[in-house]
């Protein structure tokens, strides 16, 4: 995960005193400051648009986030360092709790206690007992569902012209191959 700024770039705050019983939806879209502003933070060549449905309500002793968010954005080749454009549509599905010392009495036992997770269970993050920040949220499930080695089409002819053998061609002792190879050229 990328350290959020002290205020984030994508901020959709929520106050908890807002929040209903009843869930709401809630449309997010991220304007082109806040995208190039992201795009920065996450090391994007550009991020042409970010956005997110989804709807809010409490959910035991926390509250609960679910929806759909969709961007676009364009990454750099690990090999080339040419553009891959990087299309993203993804569930949102995550808990907010309480921060210890913030509206729960429990949050630092908690925060200790060991949790199992299963396949249904979701991504947690922390409130501080007076807002939710939606758009952070959103931005960091997408950040999170980027490729974080993205190739472009040319990027093993790249590789290959920088000298790096593929597996096949290296095998169990390529890099000592390669090593003999440079002090024999000496």
């Amino acid at each position: 995960m990328v350290n959020a700024p002290a205020t984030p770039e994508f901020s959709r705050a929520v106050p908890l005193s807002e929040i209903g019983a009843a869930t709401r939806p809630r449309h997010l879209v991220a304007d082109a400051g806040e995208r190039a502003a992201l795009a920065r933070r996450f090391g994007l060549l550009a991020l042409d648009r970010l956005e997110a449905d989804v709807t809010l309500h409490p959910d035991g002793a926390g509250y609960l986030v679910e929806g759909r968010l969709r961007g676009e954005a364009q990454q750099a080749c690990v090999a080339s360092g040419e553009p891959v454009p990087a299309r993203i549509a993804d569930d949102v599905r995550i808990r907010f709790v309480a921060e210890a010392g913030h509206d729960a009495a429990d949050a630092a036992d908690a925060a200790d206690a060991e949790v199992e997770l299963d396949a249904d269970d979701c991504y947690t993050l922390f409130h501080d007992g007076r807002a939710i920040d939606l758009g952070e949220a959103v931005a960091e499930s997408f950040a999170l569902a980027l490729d974080p080695f993205p190739r472009s089409p040319d990027a093993d002819a790249a590789l290959k012209a920088a000298g790096v053998k593929e597996e096949g061609e290296a095998g169990p002792f390529g890099a000592l191959a390669a090593l003999r190879e440079k002090l024999e050229k000496k």
